[in-house]
């Protein structure tokens, strides 16, 4: 078990450095983990969306998530990446500088970063995952978990088809979008809403957009993409907009970025930022989060 986790986390050093770099060097853990989704050649989708359930807590997790984590706190620790709170990220001098085909992790990274490590001084114990943990989902990550957005995933998924189009139209004019008076944005008979509005990008530029939101059990696919494009010409739109309160295939996510109105999409995580950023019927708590000192057993 250990060697398993240790082979998917010297994998995933390198494909976070890939990322980083192809993102620009400073994001967000997040937003690392969804390029490895979308578009890593070493991880499938399916392996990195797989899903377990404890069988002590029933909590769903997914075991990618935890190597994940565990492989970018290696990184930190081997100086490849520079952080203050552990969920922003930006890669230092040698992440920047780093020989990318001739990484090893092994040899760049866990012989700096496992003595760093005093609880986990036995090599042999160094990866080697309490079972409880594991399974209750627990990841080795510094970032506050959110339980609310899973209760707004939730809660969308279980509106009424009046209430959901309300939200959709408050949240694209939220987000700078005219909605257009007479086509506006209307509930349609396959559970989304389909609308068409402006977006004015400069004083002298108006930009029509067609619009499209989904509540989806599964992955949106491609030939949902297609689809919508094929919309798109009906209001002769120069881009569209299709939002998800669940997720895009990589097949959807590379269609959508195909021809030349491009497509964007924004799953069911972007709806929460979205919903975080502008506002939108949440209010901020403050918690606190208890650093290593409380939490170090040595």
């Amino acid at each position: 078990m250990a060697n398993r986790q240790i082979e998917i986390q010297n994998k995933a050093m390198k494909e976070i450095l890939i990322a980083m770099h192809n993102l620009g060097g400073q994001v967000t853990r997040k937003q690392v983990l969804q390029e490895l989704h979308d578009n890593s050649e070493v991880f499938s989708e399916n392996e990195i969306d797989e899903t377990r359930t404890s069988k002590k807590s029933r909590r769903i997790y997914k075991p990618f998530q935890w190597n994940f984590n565990f492989a970018v706190k290696h990184l930190i620790l081997a100086g490849f990446i520079d952080t203050e709170n552990g969920r922003d990220l930006e890669l230092s001098k040698k992440g920047r500088n780093v020989d990318i085909n001739n990484f090893d992790a092994d040899r760049d990274v866990r012989s700096i970063s496992e003595s760093k490590m005093p609880h986990r001084k036995n090599k042999d114990k160094v990866e080697q995952v309490s079972a409880d943990k594991t399974a209750a989902g627990q990841e080795d990550t510094d970032e506050v978990d959110e339980p609310w957005r899973q209760q707004l995933l939730d809660a969308l998924m279980n509106m009424d088809p009046k209430k959901f189009e309300l939200f959709c139209r408050g949240l694209l004019t939220k987000m700078g979008i005219d909605v257009d008076d007479e086509i506006g944005v209307q509930y349609v008979a396959d559970g989304g809403v389909d609308g068409f509005g402006y977006v004015r990008s400069d004083d002298y530029r108006t930009t029509r957009v067609a619009l499209q939101a989904k509540r989806w059990q599964g992955k949106v696919s491609a030939p949902e993409i297609d689809k919508f494009r094929g919309a798109m010409d009906k209001f002769n739109a120069e881009f569209g907009i299709f939002i998800t309160n669940s997720d895009f295939t990589r097949e959807a996510v590379k269609t959508a970025r195909e021809g030349t109105r491009i497509i964007t999409l924004i799953n069911g995580d972007q709806i929460c930022d979205l919903v975080a950023k502008y506002n939108y019927y949440v209010e901020p708590v403050t918690t606190y989060r208890l650093k290593d000192f409380y939490l170090d057993k040595d």
